[in-house]
C-alpha cells in the first residue's frame, strides 16, 4: 500500500494529522498487515525464493503444506555378480556405495567306505574386503564343515557350520551350513543317498546319508559374509567371486555329497 503523504518535495510545515496518517498505514507482507507500533507474530502468504536458514532457536511443530506437486527421490541403481573376477567401475555420478559379499559354500561330504573329499568354496573379494569361503564336510570323522569368516567391513559374519557325522552306519548325512541368504543343502536319510545341493547363495553342500557300509558324510560350510558403506567411492575397484565347492565322491555302499553354492557380490549404488 502507498503512503499516502509524501514530503519529498514539501517547502511548508508538515501538518502532524499527515505524519499520524503515514504512521497509522498499514504495510502489506505476503497477505498479512502489518502496523507501526503493533506486535505480528504470524504471516501469511509470504514465499521465500532460495532463503539461507543459518540456525533455529526455538522448538515447537514445523507444520508442512498439502503436497501439491511431485517428490523426487535419490537415484539407486544394483550390480550383482555371481561368478568370475574383474574391475568394478564406480557410475559417473555416483555418491556411494554399498557392498555386501558371500563367500562360496563348501562341498558336503560323500559317504560310505573312502569317499574322495569334497572341495572348499572360494574366497569372495571385493578391495579390501574378504568373505572367505567354507570347509569342506568331514567324512564320518566327528567334525564340522567350518564356516568362512570375513574381514574389512563394517560388518563381518562367520557362516554357518555344517553338521558333523561319525562312523556309525545306517546314519543320515549332515545338514550344510547356512549363509546369511538361507540354509545349506538338507540331511539325507538313512541310506546311501547323495547329499543335497546348497540353494542358497554361499551355503554349504549337504552330506551323503550311510547305508550299510561306512559312515554318513557330513555338511559343508556356509561362506563368510561382509557388508560396507563406502562413501565418495574411488573409479574402480577390483573383485572375485567365490567359487562353490563340490561334493565329495561316493565311497564304497555310499553316496555322494551335495555341492556348495557360489558366492556373490551386490553392489548398491546412490547418487
Amino acid at each position: 500500500m502507498a503512503v499516502p503523504n509524501i514530503f519529498a518535495t514539501a517547502t511548508a510545515a508538515i501538518p502532524l494529522s499527515q505524519l499520524d496518517t503515514n504512521f497509522a498505514t498499514a504495510i502489506t507482507l505476503g497477505s498479512t498487515a502489518l502496523y507501526l507500533g503493533n506486535t505480528t507474530t504470524t504471516v501469511a502468504g509470504l514465499t521465500l525464493t532460495t532463503p539461507v536458514i543459518s540456525s533455529i532457536t526455538n522448538t515447537g511443530t514445523l507444520t508442512l503444506p498439502t503436497l501439491t506437486g511431485t517428490v523426487g527421490l535419490a537415484t539407486r541403481t544394483v550390480q550383482v555378480f555371481t561368478s568370475g573376477s574383474g574391475t568394478y567401475t564406480t557410475p559417473t555420478g555416483c555418491k556411494a556405495i554399498w557392498i555386501r559379499c558371500v563367500g562360496g559354500g563348501g562341498g558336503g561330504a560323500g559317504s560310505g567306505t573312502s569317499p574322495s573329499a569334497a572341495t572348499a568354496g572360494g574366497n569372495t573379494t571385493f578391495s579390501t574386503l574378504t568373505a572367505n569361503g567354507g570347509a569342506i564336510g568331514q567324512a564320518g570323522n566327528g567334525s564340522q564343515g567350518i564356516g568362512g569368516t570375513a574381514s574389512g567391513g563394517d560388518a563381518n559374519i562367520t557362516g554357518g557350520y555344517g553338521d558333523s557325522t561319525d562312523s556309525v552306519t545306517s546314519r543320515p548325512g549332515g545338514r550344510g551350513g547356512g549363509s546369511v541368504f538361507g540354509g545349506g543343502g538338507a540331511a539325507t536319510y538313512f541310506a546311501a543317498i547323495a547329499g543335497n545341493a546348497a540353494a542358497a547363495l554361499g551355503a554349504g553342500g549337504g552330506g551323503a546319508g550311510a547305508g550299510g557300509t561306512g559312515g554318513a558324510g557330513g555338511g559343508g560350510g556356509a561362506g563368510g559374509y561382509t557388508e560396507k558403506l563406502i562413501a565418495s567411492p574411488a573409479a574402480t575397484y577390483s573383485y572375485a567371486v567365490g567359487a562353490a565347492g563340490s561334493g565329495g565322491g561316493v565311497g564304497t555302499g555310499g553316496g555322494g555329497g551335495g555341492g556348495g553354492a557360489a558366492g556373490i557380490i551386490i553392489v548398491e549404488e546412490f547418487y
